[in-house]
């Protein structure tokens, strides 16, 4: 079901909530729609427009910080929490980079922009977004989050 003006796309079998005339819009409309809201122009968001489709990943530095700035944007539910980590679902992210501006770790990169040093992220967000819970909503970041931005080697800190 619909979630605060997001959708899911396997949220409600053939896309209706409770009453038959109530369809959920696509997970592109609710993106163009939130877009368009944030100033975003709606090229931004047609994928003619982009020349490869890719999915945004949570890197090392969310690790033990946690902010939740970049689930506040999210047209979709594609941000998964773990106990001091979150993750995106690549399954789920609609390639908006509505996200990327709003984390305050600089976390979030695209797929094909992941330092190379930071590559793992892409299966560990894939993997954790499996078992992981959804957020939709923003939450204080964890208490000692800005002593712990920017410091290097943090995955050995990741709670599963």
């Amino acid at each position: 079901m619909a979630v605060a003006g997001k959708a899911r796309r396997d949220s409600v079998p053939g896309g209706q909530l409770g009453n038959a005339s109530e369809k959920i819009p696509s997970r592109e409309a609710v993106a163009l729609s939130r877009g368009l809201q944030l100033g975003y122009s709606p090229l931004h968001f047609n994928p003619a427009c982009r020349s490869v489709t890719m999915t945004y990943v949570v890197t090392e530095n969310c690790i033990k910080c946690k902010f939740t700035d970049c689930v506040d944007v999210c047209p979709v539910d594609c941000f998964h929490e773990g106990p001091n980590f979150l993750v995106i679902d690549p399954e789920e992210c609609i390639d908006c980079t509505l996200c990327v501006p709003e984390c305050p770790a600089e976390a979030i990169y695209a797929e094909d922009d992941v330092p190379d040093a930071q590559r793992r992220f892409i299966a560990l967000n894939a993997e954790l977004a499996q078992t992981w819970p959804v957020i939709v909503e923003r939450k204080e970041p964890l208490d000692d989050a800005d002593e712990w931005n920017n410091k290097p080697d943090k995955l050995q800190y990741l709670k599963r």
